[in-house]
């Protein structure tokens, strides 16, 4: 297989990978009502009510998952034909990445798990509640630290390399950024997934977490 195709398979990669995100992002929009952490009576009937939705959503991360790690190893690859000195930030930007895939699968794997919780009555609010606050991180701040240094990496290389247009890293930077100024939201008590800036808020679980990867 050639370089051309290589990269060609990447970008078709990074390109289905972004389609899927923003199909996936509506469905967190149709879900019903949430009743709040405090409310472990209900978690059992929201886990249940949503169960498609929640299980479409972790089948879509696979797809997006799998199609992410394609475009990874494409840009190493590329990385290390454009200047072989940087090889090592190439595996370091590969590594980096399969860490934030496999965090997300665990997270993804724990939000299925709730589900086939409820879908098994009685379903267990303070199971549901457990297995959904050990998500919170993974797919909050944690996810946002590694996106923020993926970029960065990338957008290095770029700039010292010349692999990709130089415009792309400068955008890769302000990504970064922008993934970094929610990394505090981790420290702010109140928890509120309708909320915009708290652990499980929109803006660190939807809004950073999608689009700053996606762009």
């Amino acid at each position: 297989m050639n370089d051309q195709k290589n990269y060609r398979i990447a970008g078709v990669s990074a390109l289905a990978s972004i389609a899927t995100c923003f199909i996936e992002f509506p469905f967190y929009l149709v879900r019903t009502a949430w009743p709040g952490l405090t409310a472990s009576d209900k978690l059992g009937d929201f886990a249940a009510r949503n169960g498609t939705n929640i299980m479409c959503c972790v089948f879509l991360d696979f797809i997006i998952l799998t199609l992410f790690m394609i475009f990874m190893a494409g840009v190493r690859h590329l990385i290390r034909r454009a200047d072989p000195q940087h090889e090592w930030l190439a595996s370091l930007f590969f590594g980096v990445g399969l860490v934030f895939v496999t965090l997300t699968v665990v997270a993804d794997s724990l939000q299925g798990a709730t589900v086939v919780d409820a879908f098994n009555p009685p379903g267990d609010g303070v199971v549901i509640r457990a297995m959904w606050e050990s998500t919170i991180l993974m797919y909050g701040t944690v996810a946002l630290w590694l996106l923020a240094f993926l970029m960065a990496i990338l957008s290095y290389v770029t700039l010292a390399s010349g692999a990709l247009p130089r415009w792309s890293a400068w955008f890769g930077y302000a990504c970064a950024l922008a993934c970094v100024a929610f990394v505090p939201a981790m420290f702010v008590r109140h928890v509120d997934m309708l909320g915009f800036y708290n652990p499980a808020g929109l803006g660190v679980e939807a809004f950073a977490n999608t689009f700053p990867l996606a762009a």
